[in-house]
């Protein structure tokens, strides 16, 4: 009867127990309490402190205080204040190994005390340099072709006038048509002159089809307008008929002669 008594006893302490634990099943099959990986008394393996390193610039040492489980890119930023350089124009030497910015202090071995050298990426600055001159290089060849551009509307604009005027059967001066020819020419020699890549090249080639179909187009209003309004058709019919035997010739000698002259005008200037 005491031996029962005292096995009901145990029982009920063993239950009490046993209430308010997590159990969880092993692949064995014991069941076994749960471990708490989140609990606030389980000591951490990295012990966090602040370590006091040195970093070594040309002939000058700095000193940092610095969380030991701060990465290398952390100590650049810190060091871009006293050094002057950008955290991406910094290499970190230790132990003769430069560091990755995301390696951290302590698993590579940096200890209160260790020293750090710090050295200048010359290549990455001279890309910097190069990228610099390249987008400044890009930005003028943009400019220079966005210039020519305004100009040549303008002069289109010149070119649909005359040749609404000669189309209806007026007559212009011959001057004023090889003046606008010159003017188209200079365009030309600026646009030739841009060197230019990607999208600005792109750019820059259309405006010199531009300039060229509106020359062809002042060339034929020139043959046109040179015709007697008293021929009629019949003198409109030879124009054509000449356009494609000696007037090619000749109009190929005129514009050559007139990108002589928009050549040396625009090398005055």
């Amino acid at each position: 009867m005491m031996m029962k008594k005292l096995n009901n006893s145990a029982g009920n302490c063993l239950k009490g127990a046993m209430e308010g634990i997590d159990w969880e099943m092993r692949p064995g099959g014991m069941l076994v309490q749960k471990r708490n990986t989140d609990s606030p008394n389980r000591s951490s393996n990295r012990v966090t402190s602040t370590i006091k390193i040195k970093v070594k610039y040309g002939s000058i040492y700095n000193e940092i205080d610095i969380n030991s489980h701060a990465n290398f890119g952390e100590l650049k930023k810190m060091l871009a204040a006293s050094t002057g350089l950008h955290p991406k124009d910094q290499k970190l030497i230790f132990k003769c190994k430069e560091r990755d910015s995301k390696a951290c202090l302590d698993i590579v071995g940096v200890k209160d005390g260790s020293e750090v050298i710090l050295i200048e990426d010359i290549m990455r600055q001279e890309r910097g340099f190069l990228e610099s001159r390249t987008n400044a290089s890009m930005a003028k060849a943009f400019k220079s072709v966005l210039e020519v551009t305004i100009e040549v509307d303008k002069l289109g604009g010149q070119v649909t006038a005359l040749e609404t005027v000669i189309m209806r059967g007026g007559k212009v001066a011959e001057k004023e048509l090889l003046n606008l020819i010159e003017l188209l020419m200079s365009q030309l020699i600026k646009l030739d002159g841009i060197m230019a890549d990607g999208e600005v090249k792109s750019k820059r080639k259309m405006q010199v089809i531009r300039v060229q179909k509106y020359i062809e187009t002042l060339d034929k209003l020139k043959a046109q307008n040179a015709i007697p309004s008293s021929h009629g058709a019949q003198g409109t019919c030879r124009a054509k008929a000449n356009g494609n035997g000696n007037g090619n010739g000749n109009a190929a000698a005129i514009r050559a002669d007139e990108f002589d002259r928009a050549k040396a005008k625009v090398a005055g200037t």
